[in-house]
C-alpha cells in the first residue's frame, strides 16, 4: 500500500535538474552532498522510502513511502485548525533511515548521551504531535539538569556566559532554549501573538538544520551569537530605542545567521561548481541560503502566518538584510559607513533605517565576537573555528584543488590565524562599536580582545621558541655524529 501525502509548498533555494523533473519514485535530494560526507548513492538507493519532486511543480515537494510506517498528521487532536489552502503535514524522521549498523558492545558514557539526546527528541517529537506529556518541561531538559539550566538563564546577560555549558545542561538544546527564554522575556510571544506550538516547532527545526558535525559553524555556534546578540540589545542606546519588531528580527536573525552551514567558505563552493555558487552568482552564497532556509522554515511551522501578507514579507526581507550583513567579504563597506556616521555624528535611532543598520553592526560584532570573550571560551572557539579551517584545507589537498591559506594546517598555526584574525577584521570593528556606545560593555569586550591576542603571541612565541631550540638541538647532534665518525679516520692517519 502507498501512502502520499504533500507538504507546504515552499520556495526552494536549488534549481531541480530536468531528469529528475521527468520521472517520479526512488530520488532523493539533500542538501548535503556526499562531498561533504553525505550518504552515497547506492546507501540511499536501499532505504524504503523516497523524497521526489512532482514533474508538473518545480516547487512542489512530495514525500513518498512504501510499506508500514508509523504516519501522523498535523490535523491530530492537540493542534488547531491550519488556515484556508495550508496541506496537512506528515512527520516522518528521515534520520532513522540513514542511521548504520553498529556493533554491539558495553554502553558507553558517549551512548549514554545519545540516549538521552534520543529521549529528549522523543518527548519533543511528541509534544509538537500534539501528544500530552506528563511533565510539560520533560521534552526540553532532562530533570537533573533542569535547575541549573535555569539558574543559568537567569544570567542570560552576563558576557562572561558560558554557552558550551550550557549546552552540556540542556542535553544539546542550547539554542532552542535560549532563544526561547529570550522571546519570553521580551514578552515578543504575547506581543506577536505566536502559538507556542509553532514556535517550538520552529526553535526545533532550526537546531536540527544546523550540522552538528561541524565543529565551529553549528547550533552552539547560533545560540552563542544569539546570546551575544541579547547583549548587545540591553545596551542602553540600543535598549531605549529598538523597537519589538527589531528585537524579534534581531533575535531570529542570530538564531538563524548559519542555518545550514555546510562546514566550508564561498571560496570553496565556488571552485567546486556547486549548485548554491551557481544560483546565488557567486555573491554571498552562504548567506544567501542561510536567508532562504530561514524563511523555509517560518513559512513551513506558519509561525507568522497569522500576520497580514504584506507585514510578513517585509519582515522576511529585513531578516535577509541582517543576514546578508555578516558576508565578511562585505566587512569594509558596513564599517566605512559605520565610521562615516560616527565622525558625522548623524546616527539618529528614532530613525527606522538608522536603527536596522545598527541591528546589522551588532549582528556583525555577535558573529564575530569569540576573541572578545574571556581567554577560556575564546581559546576554546578559536580552537574550534581553526579544526574547521583545517577540515577544508584537508579536504582541498585531497582533491588536489589550490588549498585556502589560511586552511592549509601545513602552514599555519591556530595563533597566527586568530592573531591576523583579531587584527585586521574583529579590532576594527570593536573599536568603532565602542565609540558608537562607549559602556561597561565595550570596555570589557576591548580588554579581553588585548589580552586574548597577547596571549596568543606569547604562545606563537614560545612555540617558535621552542621549535628552534629542538631545531639547534638537531643539528649538534648530528654535527657531533658526524665528527665521531671522523675520529677512526685521524686516528688511523696518524
Amino acid at each position: 500500500m502507498e501512502v502520499c501525502y504533500q507538504l507546504p509548498v515552499l520556495p526552494l533555494d536549488r534549481p531541480v535538474p530536468k531528469h529528475v523533473l521527468s520521472r517520479r519514485g526512488a530520488i532523493s535530494f539533500s542538501s548535503n552532498s556526499y562531498f561533504f560526507g553525505g550518504p552515497a548513492p547506492r546507501q540511499l538507493a536501499k532505504r524504503r522510502g523516497a523524497i521526489s519532486y512532482d514533474s508538473e511543480n518545480q516547487t512542489a515537494l512530495y514525500i513518498r513511502m512504501l510499506g508500514t510506517y508509523d504516519v501522523r498528521v498535523r490535523s491530530q487532536v492537540g493542534f488547531e485548525p491550519e488556515p484556508r489552502g495550508s496541506h496537512p503535514y506528515l512527520y516522518v524522521d528521515f534520520r532513522t533511515l540513514h542511521s548504520r549498523p553498529q556493533s554491539a558492545g558495553p554502553v558507553s558514557a558517549r551512548n549514554v548521551r545519545r540516549l538521552l539526546s534520543f529521549q529528549r527528541y522523543l518527548h519533543s517529537s511528541r509534544f509538537i504531535r500534539g501528544i500530552p506529556a506528563s511533565n510539560p518541561l520533560g521534552y526540553l531538559l532532562d530533570d537533573d539538569y533542569t535547575g541549573q539550566a535555569k539558574l543559568m538563564l537567569e544570567k542570560v546577560g552576563n558576557w562572561n556566559f558560558d554557552m558550551f555549558l550550557f549546552d552540556r545542561l540542556t542535553n544539546g538544546n542550547s539554542l532552542v532554549n535560549l532563544t526561547f527564554h529570550l522571546f519570553n522575556s521580551y514578552g515578543l510571544i504575547e506581543l506577536f501573538q505566536l502559538d507556542m506550538v509553532k514556535l517550538r516547532r520552529f526553535l526545533v527545526m532550526i537546531q536540527e538544520d544546523y550540522r552538528s558535525q561541524n565543529p565551529y559553524h553549528n547550533a552552539v555556534h547560533a545560540a552563542d551569537v544569539t546570546q551575544a546578540m541579547y547583549c548587545y540589545l540591553q545596551e542602553p542606546k540600543l535598549a531605549e530605542t529598538m523597537t519589538s519588531c527589531d528585537l524579534l528580527l534581531g533575535l531570529l536573525a542570530a538564531a538563524t545567521h548559519d542555518l545550514d552551514h555546510p562546514g566550508v567558505n564561498q571560496p570553496f563552493l565556488i571552485k567546486t561548481n556547486h549548485y548554491l555558487a551557481a544560483l546565488y552568482k557567486n555573491s554571498s552564497v552562504l548567506e544567501n541560503h542561510h536567508w532562504k532556509s530561514a524563511v523555509g522554515l517560518l513559512r513551513e511551522s506558519a509561525l507568522l502566518s497569522h500576520l497580514p501578507t504584506e507585514d510578513r514579507l517585509n519582515m522576511e526581507e529585513r531578516l535577509g538584510s541582517l543576514i546578508l550583513a555578516t558576508d565578511i567579504s562585505r566587512q569594509n563597506n558596513y564599517l566605512s559607513e559605520f565610521r562615516a556616521h560616527l565622525d558625522k555624528r548623524d546616527l539618529c535611532l528614532t530613525n527606522g533605517g538608522h536603527r536596522h543598520f545598527i541591528l546589522q553592526i551588532a549582528l556583525k560584532c555577535a558573529d564575530i565576537c569569540n576573541p572578545c570573550r574571556p581567554w577560556k571560551l575564546s581559546k576554546l572557539w578559536s580552537e574550534k573555528v581553526t579544526e574547521e579551517f583545517f577540515h577544508q584545507g584537508d579536504i582541498e589537498r585531497k582533491h588536489h584543488l589550490e588549498v585556502t591559506p589560511f586552511c592549509d594546517r601545513q602552514s599555519n598555526s591556530v595563533a597566527n590565524i586568530q592573531i591576523g584574525f583579531m587584527t585586521y577584521v574583529v579590532e576594527p570593528l570593536f573599536v568603532e562599536w565602542s565609540r558608537f556606545s562607549d559602556t561597561r560593555l565595550s570596555q570589557t569586550m576591548m580588554g579581553h580582545l588585548s589580552l586574548n591576542k597577547q596571549g596568543w603571541k606569547e604562545g606563537r612565541d614560545k612555540q617558535e621558541a621552542s621549535t628552534s631550540r629542538a631545531s639547534e638541538e638537531q643539528r649538534t647532534s648530528a654535527a657531533k655524529d658526524s665528527n665521531s665518525k671522523e675520529l677512526p679516520q685521524g686516528s688511523k692517519r696518524s
